[in-house]
């Protein structure tokens, strides 16, 4: 049984295992430490888990981070073992929402060019910003407040 809660710094050894597992938008090991992580997670923004064994020894499926200064979506991923379970579209949901709560009205993020992530973000209403690629080779994407349909 899945349980969706806020992600805190307790979970960040899963949550590192799970963005190290991911096969597509991978992160070279070093770029982004736990200060970097735990800032998002507690100051920047707030930051989800599905988590799918609980305390002591939790397991996650996957999370989202979001950045309520900006709108950014600093993270979604899904252990690719568990894909296709419908956990992302939870998270994404639940992060979108929140940020759009917090009075953003648009959006943004990057994500690798052709990856299964892109069709995920397309079919959850989010465009494309035809700015090209950012510094990290990943394709810019937007989602307007007027826009969203959380149950598209």
């Amino acid at each position: 049984m899945s349980r969706l809660r806020q992600a805190t710094c307790d979970d960040t050894a899963e949550l590192w295992r799970v963005r190290y597992a991911v096969t597509e938008n991978t992160l070279t090991p070093g770029r982004i430490g736990d200060d970097e992580l735990h800032a998002y997670l507690q100051d920047y923004g707030r930051g989800w888990v599905i988590e799918l064994e609980p305390a002591p020894n939790p397991k996650i499926a996957g999370f989202a981070i979001g950045d309520a200064r900006d709108g950014n979506i600093w993270a979604m991923f899904v252990d690719p073992a568990l894909h296709g379970q419908g956990h992302g579209r939870v998270l994404h949901d639940v992060m979108v929402d929140w940020l759009f709560a917090q009075g953003l009205t648009r959006l943004h993020l990057g994500t690798q060019p052709g990856s299964r992530a892109e069709a995920f973000y397309r079919r959850a209403g989010w465009t494309s910003t035809h700015e090209g690629l950012d510094a990290h080779g990943d394709k810019r994407f937007e989602l307007i407040h007027e826009n969203w349909n959380r149950h598209a």
